[in-house]
């Protein structure tokens, strides 16, 4: 190991610590060059130092003998010059290494008093022991514990140990990177004014019931209903006979009522619609706000079942009979009197009749409209096989299932007509739902923050908009047809139908 560098020599060499005698002189003190035994150049120089180290004087005497290493057994190692022993250090117990060139004497450290530096890490304490010494040293001792500490490093065909980052002991190793870390969104402000906190809440005694649009929506699924009853009923009796079909035909009819069923609507919601029980600092921050909007409804808070959705999307949802949901984003990014505008829309829609009346006319017309998909289905697979044979076998296909949907417009006109026409109503039915749930929570008092919310709506619009031009992609806006289709007026519309609530008294 090299030495650290020492200062420029300032004093003569002190004696060596710890030594009985002062090392003998060596022969020719006269001469200007030290005698090295076995060396025919200078010794080389200090690293840093700026002048060459002090000469030793010459002497005809022999160099002392030195005792074995202890610990060894036997005489120390050999070293280049006579005798071949070099200086025992104080309270070493055992041999240094031997100096290129410099007779086994290691030199003194100029200005130092003869001290030896110390060692990095050894905290100020003497020099490490070498190989033989009976009594390990402070240094060593704690080098030991580093050690036992800290593992060494795994090789080729051993397990590697996994470190959080890169390990500063192994410069240039590639460790792999932790999955990063995705912060908790931040709880929006709490700017709601609560009215009724902490006051009697006056409940009404009519809190649900079914309005226009509710009625409309049963009245559009009345043909959906007959052809579903027709498709079950055909089913159940000629695969199950007469008894068994009516017992499952009136089971099918009985089974709407699980639309107000709380743990079947629970199911439903968690299954379906992939909403979840709210976590303990979500509801803390949910129960109080949907407190005060069923407070000034004069609804029975416990009435409905608050569930979530993990979603970016600013949105809710009342589904069934008791389930009101909301987004994630909608729980943690928006102020609180948004979010109140926001339930009380879906509220709305709850104590309107919208939500039930919507699933309980979807469940009963769900046969006839699997009944119509496989249908279609198997003119697709058919028209397929036609075309492999010949174009003249496909024609003729297309003319047969023309003339019987022109039959069946002839003959149940009433049922077929209405089939064409019921998704159109129920879509004008679900705009006019959207309005009058807006209606409902600017009557509680939430008119502005639901104006803040369809702003919001339209500022996502138009930057989705330009973000797609600045693309280059080419935006296809809906046709008649397709407007006519959507269950959701535009955000215009529905700012204007607030535009009554908006206004300042005079």
């Amino acid at each position: 190991m090299s030495q650290p560098p020492g200062p420029a020599p300032a004093s003569p060499e002190p004696p060596y610590p710890g030594a009985a005698t002062p090392p003998p002189p060596y022969p020719d003190a006269a001469s200007s060059q030290p005698s090295y035994p076995g060396a025919a150049t200078q010794p080389p120089p200090y690293p840093g130092a700026t002048s060459p180290p002090p000469q030793y004087p010459a002497s005809s005497a022999p160099p002392p003998q030195y005792p074995a290493s202890p610990g060894t057994g036997g005489p120390g190692p050999q070293y280049p010059g006579p005798g071949g022993h070099p200086p025992q250090y104080p309270s070493a117990g055992g041999p240094a290494p031997q100096y290129p060139g410099a007779g086994g004497h290691p030199p003194q450290y100029p200005g130092a008093g003869g001290a030896a530096p110390q060692y990095p890490g050894a905290g100020g304490g003497p020099a490490p022991q070498y190989p033989g010494s009976a009594t390990p040293s402070a240094a060593q001792r704690q080098t030991a514990q580093q050690q036992t500490a800290t593992p060494p490093p795994q090789y080729l065909g051993q397990q590697q140990p996994q470190y959080p980052g890169p390990d500063p002991r192994y410069p240039g190793q590639q460790q792999p990177q932790p999955a990063p870390f995705v912060p908790r969104p931040a709880t929006a402000p709490d700017d709601l004014d609560y009215r009724h906190q902490g006051s009697r809440v006056h409940l009404a005694s009519h809190q649900r019931g079914a309005d226009a649009t509710a009625i409309g929506q049963l009245a559009t699924q009345i043909p959906g209903f007959l052809v579903s009853l027709a498709v079950v009923s055909s089913l159940a009796l000629g695969l199950l006979g007469t008894a068994v079909g009516w017992l499952v035909v009136v089971a099918w009819l009985a089974s709407g009522a699980l639309v107000f069923h709380r743990p079947t609507e629970l199911r439903f919601a968690r299954h379906v619609l992939k909403l979840r029980m709210p976590l303990a600092e979500e509801r803390a921050r949910l129960e109080p706000i949907w407190r005060e909007v069923t407070a000034r409804a004069g609804i029975e808070a416990n009435t409905y079942e608050l569930m979530v959705e993990n979603s970016d999307d600013l949105n809710a949802v009342a589904a069934a009979g008791h389930v009101v949901g909301v987004t994630t984003y909608s729980l943690n990014r928006i102020p609180s009197s948004n979010l109140a505008a926001v339930l009380a829309h879906e509220l709305g829609h709850h104590t309107g009749g919208h939500a039930w009346a919507g699933l309980l006319g979807y469940w009963y017309s769900l046969p006839g409209r699997l009944a119509w998909a496989f249908t279609r289905g198997m003119a697709r697979i058919a028209l397929a096989v036609a075309g492999v044979f010949s174009a003249a076998a496909t024609g003729l296909l297309i003319l047969f299932m023309g003339m019987f949907v022109i039959a069946g417009f002839l003959v149940a006109w009433y049922i077929t007509i209405p089939l064409v026409v019921a998704p159109y109503l129920l879509a004008y039915a679900g705009r006019l739902g959207e309005l009058r749930a807006d209606q409902q929570a600017a009557a509680l008092g939430f008119a502005p923050e639901m104006a803040q919310v369809l702003h919001h709506f339209q500022t996502e619009e138009d930057a989705a908009k330009a973000a797609a031009v600045t693309q280059g992609k080419k935006l296809q806006e809906p046709g008649g047809l397709a407007k006519l289709l959507s269950t959701h007026p535009d955000n215009y519309t529905r700012l204007r139908a607030l535009e009554p609530y908006l206004q300042l008294p005079r």
